[in-house]
């Protein structure tokens, strides 16, 4: 009888300076995206809006991608939004995770979709496509969010319908949470819209910002530099022409050591 294999997955050393942390959670809303929690780091600090490098090992390397931070900085656990790429280096390993598997995070997270990067103002706009409306996930349940502004409006924008479930459900915990209700009450909106499929609301964003129908919905005056603000975050497409419509608004573009009125994350992208 031959010798059981050695399981080599024993004899994988994780990298120094890394969390391992272990999957709690897995949520699959569609075959191209899929969600998951695991748990967080007794040291690990970030600010909600930021992104850390996640990662598996494959093989006896690490694979790391820059990934938002879906779940606000008060909460226990992280929270992960994730497309699935089926050759993709890393997600064609990372979407098939299951409870009780190991996650590698790097220690320092970063990004520029932060409230301390924008001025102050009245109404913020949060444009989202797919995925990019994972830090907005963890900044509509930041208490700090509606401390500093009076109107919360989170644009999504996905190809199908049931790739919008995602930003339902967050405005469904909301609504349904203990504190974050009350605190949060009517000032925060979801405009969601499809461009591939029959909905209520149809479009890129970007037509819907520069033909005036995301403020005739939304029942809210134009982009005004005065008192709004901007955060975007999706495909390279989206933010170009989602940073050209509000700079000919009057905004401008800024960042974590020069506060302005609006910012971009492109960590993301290429």
């Amino acid at each position: 009888m031959n010798a059981p294999a050695k399981n080599e997955e024993f004899a994988v050393k994780i990298p120094d300076g890394v969390y391992a942390e272990t999957v709690l959670d897995v949520q699959h809303y569609t075959d191209r995206l899929f969600r998951f929690r695991m748990t967080r780091p007794a040291g690990f600090r970030f600010r909600s809006g930021e992104f850390a490098m996640i990662g598996l090992m494959v093989g006896e390397k690490p694979i790391y991608r820059a990934y938002s931070i879906a779940s606000p900085a008060w909460d226990e656990e992280l929270e992960f939004f994730s497309i699935k790429v089926p050759d993709g280096p890393l997600t064609s390993h990372l979407q098939k995770i299951k409870p009780g598997d190991t996650v590698l995070m790097r220690k320092k997270p970063t990004g520029t979709l932060v409230l301390d990067a924008l001025t102050p103002g009245k109404r913020l706009y949060m444009f989202s496509t797919g995925t990019g409306i994972a830090p907005f996930a963890s900044l509509i349940r930041d208490p700090e969010t509606y401390e500093k502004f009076e109107e919360v409006i989170l644009t999504h924008t996905c190809r199908e319908v049931s790739e919008l479930k995602y930003g339902q459900d967050l405005m469904e915990e909301i609504r349904n949470h203990e504190f974050l209700s009350e605190l949060v009450g009517d000032k925060l909106k979801l405009y969601s819209t499809v461009t591939r499929e029959d909905y209520p609301f149809t479009g890129r964003i970007t037509d819907l910002i520069e033909n005036g129908k995301m403020f005739s919905d939304l029942g809210v005056p134009p982009l005004d530099p005065a008192v709004d603000r901007g955060m975007i975050c999706g495909s390279a497409a989206m933010l170009k022409d989602t940073k050209e419509l509000l700079e000919r608004a009057g905004l401008t573009e800024g960042a974590n050591n020069k506060p302005s009125e609006f910012v971009i994350e492109r960590a993301f992208v290429g």
